[in-house]
């Protein structure tokens, strides 16, 4: 099969290169209000920002930040499909301003956006990210009543458009796009740990703007919640974190950013696909076999040599990237893939 992945350079704001009702799923991570990595991003786009943060109005410049967001809100709603569902990774902000410590909730405020434009909330996940630091407290140290809790977590924040997709009975493609139970039981946990991407581009300052997420974090929610050959959307697309994971688990991809020089971190990461692509394959099949070592029962799958707990697991087939070919446009990029199905890699564990 064929996928095809378009990153915009623009404005989210406006995706009207995106079809109406066409996109399956939206996986994103929006710029944080409140936490100053992205203060500039906002005041360029709005002045009052910028004044409000100097006149030491916390609430009003977090009003502001959010109204940005509001209108790829907009967009997003316009262009996911029914029963498409939306993904939204975000963390709450703490800040003094004005000489105020306060905390900022936007995962509270993108949960009303997103209602308001008719989403139905769905049990969101708390992605816990550890620290090992011993300073890691604010404010008065060791005497109460005046340090704060340190936030170790963000919200993968979980709406879908109306109710449930529906698929003809024994559709191919969902089933093969199944996941095992081990990973069911892992996956749809409300709790997450793992940590932060590690940033790895060349300039500093777009290092520090990157804020990319690892790619275990959007490839485990297309696995979740799209079939093979759906399309996934981020509105946020940076480093292409996202575009990567929907190569890898092929779906198709379009992703939009403002600043297009962020995107010549993927090309980076497309140089040995496809062998990357096969190992992950091969690593999945492999950690299955071992959850299966210890178990009786359970169905024979069709397409590999051991065995699944349920029968909904048994068509499962996972696609490997076979050759990515790029062209360069002038609104962005465009990359088209071959996939093909993995039906049995015939090796002991994987050593990648």
């Amino acid at each position: 099969m064929r996928t095809e992945h378009v990153l915009h350079v623009g404005d989210a704001g406006d995706m009207s290169a995106v079809d109406d009702e066409s996109v399956h799923l939206v996986v994103t991570s929006p710029p944080y209000p409140m936490i100053d990595l992205w203060d500039d991003l906002f005041a360029a786009r709005d002045p009052d920002v910028r004044a409000a943060l100097d006149a030491g109005d916390g609430d009003a410049a977090f009003d502001l930040m959010h109204a940005q967001l509001d209108a790829v809100w907009d967009e997003v709603d316009r262009v996911l499909a029914p029963g498409g569902v939306v993904c939204v990774n975000v963390g709450d902000a703490t800040r003094s301003v004005g000489g105020e410590f306060q905390q900022y909730p936007n995962h509270a405020r993108i949960v009303d956006a997103l209602r308001s434009r008719g989403l139905t909330p769905l049990p969101d996940v708390l992605w816990r990210k550890p620290t090992n630091s011993h300073t890691k407290f604010m404010g008065s140290g060791t005497l109460p009543p005046n340090a704060y809790v340190t936030l170790e977590h963000e919200y993968v924040l979980l709406f879908r458009k109306g109710g449930p997709r529906s698929f003809p009975p024994g559709d191919d493609r969902r089933y093969e796009s199944a996941y095992f139970w081990e990973e069911r039981n892992r996956w749809f946990s409300d709790l997450w740990e793992f940590r932060g991407e590690e940033q790895a581009l060349e300039t500093g300052d777009r290092r520090d703007r990157s804020a990319a997420f690892p790619l275990e974090v959007p490839l485990r929610l297309i696995r979740m919640f799209s079939v093979r050959g759906d399309r996934v959307l981020d509105p946020f697309a940076g480093t292409g974190t996202t575009a990567l994971a929907a190569m890898h688990a092929a779906r198709h991809s379009v992703g939009y950013d403002l600043d297009g020089d962020l995107f010549a971190a993927l090309d980076d990461r497309l140089d040995d696909l496809p062998a990357r692509s096969e190992r992950r394959v091969a690593d999945r099949l492999d950690r299955h076999r071992a959850a299966m070592a210890d178990r009786d029962g359970g169905y024979e799958a069709e397409h590999f040599d051991f065995r699944v707990v349920t029968k909904r697991e048994r068509r499962i087939r996972p696609y490997a990237v076979d050759s990515v070919t790029e062209r360069s446009e002038r609104t962005g990029r465009r990359y088209v893939l071959d996939h093909r199905p993995v039906d049995e890699i015939n090796r002991g564990p994987s050593q990648g």
